[in-house]
């Protein structure tokens, strides 16, 4: 029973969350009622079995202690009595528990807060991050994130943002920010920042049910141009480890054990968004990922088309990792030295520094050179930066090839 309390907490804890957020109107409130709803649970489910839907009575039991806690404290603070009685008043619908989410979302988004407000508090509270993860996305120390998240939520609640999905009116303005969450959080299932798998996937699983949801409500070529982006990486997420779980780089992957369905929804999405007015930077990363679902093997990928792509790309949103991620592409068409120099040029100006991606392509690209150790310093910087352990273990591996007798 406690697997399956368990196997429930990772499943729904963040749906009934945003559920219960709404119900309450405050996110500590709500997330002690959470935790006290899945305490009944624990005891509760042991003597009368799981209910069928265990969802609905989460909410349910979180919404009546959030209800008694306020009911408490009322003698303290009278106010939160009158909060209490139309609390018990208001009416909620199982029906309404699907979409909770994606209205969070929206308001995490809000204008009214910081951008990195915005991800570091969807990320923590609909995705269900630490703020460790969190910390390692944004490259700050996990106390900042945590500040940002608390002022977040003061902000909500100070200027009493409301819990709902934008108009239509608004939604286009309210759009940028929510696509970057959303690609935020499909970016930290598809290449977890920590910990002992290469890939989370209920975060990937999350982020493309969430994009979807987005379509529906807003079929913009951008919202088209994410989700393609995040299908047609999803789609070779399973050749990208081993059977023993270590990492499989692009080029040495199994292409018979990417999702062929994930791929061709992706592709039409990108055909699709590519033909209409306003496309932007998903549209293009999700015409370079095409491209690479495209090719039948590694050696007949289109590297010119790429390397165009990324040129547009650059000119639509410059960033020092679209550039390493075009210095990698160069490298494939023109060899490891033309990406070396590319490689470095981004680290001389003092970008990337703590990105161990760019040391460990510098690293591969030495080694491809024959330059073993300027190699060997590149790979035990990015060893430093990194703490997936996949990631660990191939740079490990590629150290260890370093030491090996030349045959």
């Amino acid at each position: 029973m406690t697997s399956a309390i368990e196997a429930i907490y990772r499943s729904e804890s963040r749906r009934v969350l945003a559920t219960l957020i709404r119900l309450l109107g405050d996110f500590d409130l709500a997330e002690e009622a959470l935790h006290e709803a899945f305490f009944v649970a624990v005891e509760r489910w042991q003597q009368d079995g799981v209910p069928d839907n265990p969802r609905a009575w989460l909410v349910s039991t979180g919404r009546f202690k959030a209800i008694d806690r306020l009911r408490r404290q009322a003698r303290f603070a009278p106010l939160l009595q009158a909060q209490a009685d139309t609390l018990e008043a208001a009416d909620w619908s199982v029906e309404d528990v699907e979409d909770d989410r994606l209205r969070l979302i929206f308001t995490c988004c809000h204008p009214a807060l910081a951008a990195d407000a915005q991800a570091a508090l969807t990320l923590r509270e609909i995705c269900d991050l630490t703020t460790e993860e969190i910390a390692r996305a944004f490259l700050a120390t996990p106390a900042t994130i945590a500040q940002r998240i608390v002022r977040a939520k003061g902000k909500i609640r100070e200027a009493k943002i409301p819990y709902q999905v934008p108009s239509l009116a608004e939604l286009p303005e309210r759009l940028d920010s929510v696509l970057r969450v959303i690609y935020l959080v499909f970016n930290e299932g598809y290449s977890a920042s920590m910990g002992a798998d290469l890939t989370r996937e209920e975060l990937t699983r999350e982020a493309i049910r969430l994009g979807r949801l987005l379509l529906e409500l807003l079929p913009e070529p951008e919202v088209m141009g994410l989700l393609a982006l995040m299908l047609l990486h999803e789609s070779r997420r399973a050749a990208r480890t081993s059977a023993s779980g270590e990492l499989v780089l692009l080029d040495e992957q199994d292409r018979s054990r990417w999702d062929v369905c994930l791929m061709a929804e992706g592709c039409a999405l990108v055909e699709q968004a590519l033909t209409q007015c306003g496309f932007g930077p998903y549209c293009l990363q999700a015409a370079i990922a095409a491209v690479h679902a495209e090719a039948p093997n590694a050696g007949e990928t289109d590297w010119p088309q790429i390397i165009g792509l990324y040129d547009v790309l650059l000119r639509a949103m410059p960033s020092p990792v679209i550039e390493l991620n075009r210095a990698v592409a160069v490298a494939m068409r023109e060899g490891p030295l033309a990406g070396l120099q590319l490689v470095e040029g981004i680290l001389a100006r003092g970008e990337l520094l703590d990105y161990h991606l760019a040391h460990s392509a510098r690293g591969e690209f030495c080694r491809q050179l024959g330059r073993v150790e300027e190699a060997r310093t590149a790979y035990e910087k990015a060893l430093s930066l990194t703490r997936q352990i996949p990631e660990k273990h191939f740079l490990e591996h590629r150290l260890a090839e370093l030491n090996l007798p030349k045959q």
